[in-house]
């Protein structure tokens, strides 16, 4: 699978074409998607901080 596939998304960006691989629709609706999320205004006196998650605690390996 490589830039001659027609079938595979790598292909299809470098032959320039689109299908059920590479959806256009698909594609838009990602990037309108991902533009909106980054340009939220921040309201007046609102602060930028995130509230942190809680780290996950790795698993302690079972002994032999």
């Amino acid at each position: 699978m490589g830039k001659g596939d027609k079938k595979s998304k790598k292909g299809k960006r470098w032959i320039g074409s689109y299908g059920v691989s590479r959806n256009r629709k698909a594609i838009k609706a990602r990037l309108k998607r991902t533009a909106s999320k980054s340009a939220k205004p921040v309201a007046e006196g609102a602060t930028t901080e995130v509230a942190s998650k809680p780290r996950k605690v790795a698993r302690k390996k079972a002994s032999a």
